[in-house]
């Protein structure tokens, strides 16, 4: 089984709006793959459509090797999954609703339910009715749902909405360990790329309902990335400097005063040498390297400028 999740030319339409546009993805068994995308991109409809919740328009989807139809009840037991924001059944306690779920989905392990309780720190409100929980224990209650049954697959949508930073890294650390440990392969999506950087394995960027590309982080990590960073007072005599004194033309005016310089053959002392020969003013420059946030934003920025956005 080449992949546990692959979407071929997925569409969909609502209202005669195409939301999602011929996006196909992979998911490879034990990874952990963070689909990342701004607000509105797409992400949560491809995420019903695995879900069985949306039907596609177009295109189709293969589960652990399968096709998904609406009648696929065995592939989606192997799945657990939070698709916006997870519901319950507010009069009831946390955990009423757990063992709820472990019955209708006919799981019946002794001690899972305080095993999950105790791993998202719910374990002292277990007692209490959801309705007095706070926003960030329903989404810790929410992923203690979706782990509870031992699933194969799961799929997390935005899983960290309403998180303090000490329960994002709760949620970070133990995705990780059901990764590893367990062998669960992990679909989660996020708009916040420094969440997933910290634990993806692949990335899928997803911008306007288009897959733009699939890429794993170790890829990331070594491209080239290596830029150098200069702020100056004047940013058009520094660029006229750069491309006709210096001969560089791999570079990008970020901000008002801003400039990265891509070429290989740049260094920091030859550019303020040069720069300063030529009355250009220097406010600050050093050598960074690239994050996945700009590899992201240097993905979506530059369809946005080829299309007029």
């Amino acid at each position: 089984m080449p992949y546990i999740i692959q979407t071929n030319h997925l569409m969909k339409k609502i209202g005669g709006k195409e939301i999602v546009k011929d996006v196909s993805l992979h998911v490879k068994k034990g990874e952990i793959y963070g689909f990342l995308g701004m607000n509105g991109a797409g992400k949560t409809s491809i995420m019903k459509m695995i879900t069985n919740l949306w039907k596609p328009t177009g295109g189709n989807i293969e589960l652990f090797g399968e096709a998904l139809t609406p009648k696929s009840y065995e592939l989606l037991k192997r799945m657990g999954s939070i698709i916006e924001f997870p519901c319950f059944y507010e009069r009831m306690t946390g955990r009423e609703n757990l063992e709820l779920h472990c019955e209708y989905m006919g799981y019946y392990s002794p001690g899972s339910v305080d095993h999950v309780l105790e791993m998202l720190d719910l374990a002292a409100d277990a007692g209490r009715p959801v309705k007095g929980y706070s926003l960030g224990m329903k989404e810790r209650l929410g992923i203690a749902r979706a782990v509870l049954c031992r699933p194969e697959l799961l799929i997390l949508d935005e899983p960290t909405n309403g998180l303090d930073p000490a329960g994002m890294k709760q949620i970070r650390n133990l995705l990780k360990s059901l990764c590893q440990e367990y062998g669960i392969t992990v679909m989660i999506s996020s708009h916040i790329l420094s969440e997933i950087e910290s634990i993806a394995d692949t990335v899928g960027i997803i911008h306007h309902g288009k897959m733009k590309e699939e890429i794993s982080m170790r890829a990331v990590e070594e491209m080239n990335l290596a830029y150098i960073e200069l702020s100056v007072a004047d940013v058009k005599r520094a660029a006229f400097v750069l491309s006709d004194k210096c001969g560089f033309h791999n570079f990008k005016m970020i901000e008002d005063n801003i400039i990265r310089i891509y070429d290989k053959g740049a260094t920091v002392q030859d550019l303020s040498r040069t720069l300063a020969l030529h009355q250009v003013d220097i406010i600050a420059v050093g050598r960074k390297a690239e994050t996945l946030e700009d590899y992201f934003l240097k993905m979506t920025t530059e369809e946005d400028e080829r299309c007029g956005n």
